[in-house]
């Protein structure tokens, strides 16, 4: 089973003060035991804005821990990403809601999961949750 990381997973196990920074090593090694770990190309473009973590420091990263980069957004994962979004915006606006607002990346990344049959693991269950309710999660 291949396994899709969501960028808020690396960043809390890159900070080392984060609560949750020993859940996200045993979530990532309880994936890796099932199968393959990967990144989307939005997680990667994510992740290079994390401070002091250039391309250089997440190529070997990667290279270092077998995690995959998936370059390929197809069609499909776009329309998918673009409904959801579409839904997300409503939703938002009919709400008049003001809690955070979500990047389209985050869609990408819930369609890019879900569009593979992939399962996503996340520290945001609750949003992929609503976007793609077919989508396999784990949580931490």
């Amino acid at each position: 089973m291949t396994t899709a990381i969501d960028t808020n997973v690396l960043v809390a196990l890159w900070d080392s003060d984060n609560a949750l920074n020993l859940a996200a090593q045993g979530a990532l090694d309880a994936a890796l035991d099932r199968g393959s770990l990967l990144i989307s190309a939005p997680v990667f473009a994510e992740l290079l804005a994390f401070p002091s973590r250039g391309e250089a420091f997440l190529d070997s990263f990667l290279r270092d821990t077998g995690i995959r980069v998936d370059w390929e957004l197809n069609e499909s994962i776009w329309r998918t990403a673009g409904h959801a979004f579409q839904v997300y915006a409503a939703r938002r606006r009919k709400k008049r809601d003001e809690g955070p607002r979500r990047i389209l990346a985050d869609f990408l990344i819930g369609a890019h999961a879900l569009r593979h049959a992939y399962t996503l693991l996340t520290l945001d269950a609750k949003l992929y949750r609503s976007a793609f309710p077919h989508l396999r999660i784990t949580a931490i």
